[in-house]
């Protein structure tokens, strides 16, 4: 008989990682990954993108904003209960506005190859 898993957030496995950002997944497989991302108080992650994968995500906690484009001078805005979705290979960084409380996304990245590729900034892909 199939079964319903549940992983407590004590059971949270370390993810890959980013400067700036606590990434834990919950789990793994057939090129899904779900986890959950925070981003601490007045904080800027480092430049990164997700390889050949969508990453979905939801904003459970504070504020987000999320730079991408030329030079990083495009915005988009997420706020506590907006869902959002970060297209393969687009290079951004995650960016905690606020001094008071953390971000925390929970998310899903599908599609093929690494779920998280580091560069040295918005226009270097790779």
């Amino acid at each position: 008989m199939a079964r319903i898993e549940v992983v407590n957030e004590a059971d949270l496995r370390a993810s890959d990682s980013t400067a700036g950002i606590a990434r834990k997944k919950a789990f793994d497989s057939n090129g899904f990954t779900m986890a959950q991302t925070v981003v601490p108080r007045g904080v800027a992650s480092g430049w990164h993108h997700h390889g050949g994968r969508h990453l979905y995500g939801f904003l459970v906690a504070g504020e987000l904003r999320l730079e991408y484009g030329p030079d990083g001078t495009v915005v988009a805005q997420i706020s506590r209960g907006d869902f959002f979705h970060i297209p393969p290979r687009l290079v951004h960084r995650d960016v905690n506005p606020s001094h008071k409380e953390a971000s925390i996304v929970v998310n899903i990245t599908a599609g093929e190859g690494p779920a998280l590729v580091n560069v040295k900034g918005p226009d270097h892909p790779s």
